[in-house]
């Protein structure tokens, strides 16, 4: 019986410890946006890292064609 005594206050304790944590963190806005990050995670921006010399795409060859284009057709234009 002694036991009890000891674990229904040491219970009431740990509850209220996790009601004011759940408290603030609704406050500080940790429960504001669920999707975002699980949406996040669908894009991909590892392109910025990756060497010019090393992509695949064609991103930077078709850059260097586009200013060639317009070098052509202004002949007034010098780059």
């Amino acid at each position: 019986m002694h036991i009890v005594m000891f674990l229904v206050p040491l219970m009431l304790l740990l509850v209220a410890l996790g009601v004011f944590l759940f408290s603030w963190a609704v406050k500080n806005g940790q429960y504001d946006d669920l999707d975002g990050p699980a949406h996040r995670i669908l894009y991909d921006d590892d392109k910025d890292m990756i060497p010019d010399d090393a992509r695949t795409d064609k991103k930077a060859d078709k850059e260097g064609q586009a200013s060639t284009r317009d070098s052509d057709q202004n002949p007034d234009n010098k780059a």
